[in-house]
């Protein structure tokens, strides 16, 4: 159901389009003028947006200019009851959609905003896509450890077997998890990577599981964690030896049950996603000095693939 948020100054017309919209089966939320818009805009994430021109506050014009900044790819389509060439030309350079007239005509709102959500929708599966086919380069090299990691790829690829893959910084363990997913199933479903030592410790569960609105000082809005975004195919765990106890006990429920729990929230979530973990650390060491947990480690490395220089 996408997500569509109305912002004008006259109730009238937010009430009309509110119901017009709602029984096409879109979800509504509406803004009473630009500052109510934007802070709406701001602290949510909508597919597409209807902003009048003449508002009090914060007009339709400079709520284009905040929103372009913050978030290119939401469509906006301003509407007003002031419309001439002029504005319309300058709405569209600066970055709208469309712009439409009041009153709206239905037939052509509805087309423009269903235009509009098509327009979302493959921007979205586009970067996707160009991410997949930047990220999968081609894995050099006939030498006999090559052509093991190459036949151990082909033969866990097709599975959903986790897989943790070890070896010095540099030697390409984030080139295997790619082409172990470029391989399974999954390969149309995204593949989602965490740097869990490039992430500082006390933000590492919001980035992992997500987190609601209010959940702590700086969460303005809600997030969707790496473990939903992989929802249905992978999530790539670099450097899992260098995360926090506390997290790792997270990480372990999650993959036990297949379920996680946002950061302030109480709803389980169930997930679909297969793990794939690497590291530079001998982590068999790091159980020894109690800075890695055993039981994730045997769940981890149910197939352990190492890359060498």
């Amino acid at each position: 159901m996408a997500k569509i948020l109305v912002i004008d100054d006259e109730k009238a017309i937010r009430k009309t389009l509110h119901e017009i919209l709602t029984f096409e089966g879109y979800k509504v939320d509406e803004a009473i003028d630009g500052e109510d818009g934007w802070k709406h805009f701001s602290e949510n994430n909508y597919d597409v947006v209807l902003c009048d021109i003449k508002m009090p506050k914060l007009d339709g014009m400079e709520f284009l200019t905040r929103a372009m900044e913050l978030n290119q790819d939401t469509p906006i389509i301003m509407i007003s009851g002031h419309g001439n060439i002029e504005s319309a030309v300058e709405a569209v350079k600066k970055g709208a959609f469309d712009f439409i007239s009041k009153p709206p005509d239905l037939n052509r709102l509805l087309i423009t905003i269903r235009n509009a959500t098509d327009k979302n929708v493959l921007s979205k599966e586009t970067k996707t896509l160009k991410k997949r086919v930047a990220k999968v380069q081609e894995m050099i090299g006939q030498s006999e450890e090559m052509n093991k990691i190459k036949a151990t790829i082909d033969k866990v690829a097709e599975t959903d077997a986790r897989v943790l893959i070890t070896g010095e910084n540099g030697v390409g363990k984030e080139l295997v998890a790619r082409w172990i997913h470029a391989k399974s199933n999954r390969a149309n479903k995204p593949l989602v990577e965490v740097n869990c030592a490039a992430i500082p410790q006390e933000l590492i569960e919001s980035e992992l599981f997500g987190h609601e609105k209010g959940s702590f000082t700086s969460a303005v809005k809600q997030h969707i964690g790496k473990f939903e975004q992989a929802n249905g195919g992978t999530l790539f765990l670099d450097e899992v030896g260098d995360m926090s106890l506390s997290s790792q006990a997270k990480v372990l429920r999650a993959l036990q049950e297949g379920k996680i729990q946002r950061v302030g929230g109480e709803k389980e979530i169930s997930v679909d996603v297969r793990v794939i973990a690497a590291t530079n650390k001998d982590l068999l060491k790091e159980v020894e000095e109690k800075n890695f947990r055993l039981d994730l480690y045997h769940r981890l490395g149910v197939i352990l693939i190492h890359t060498p220089p």
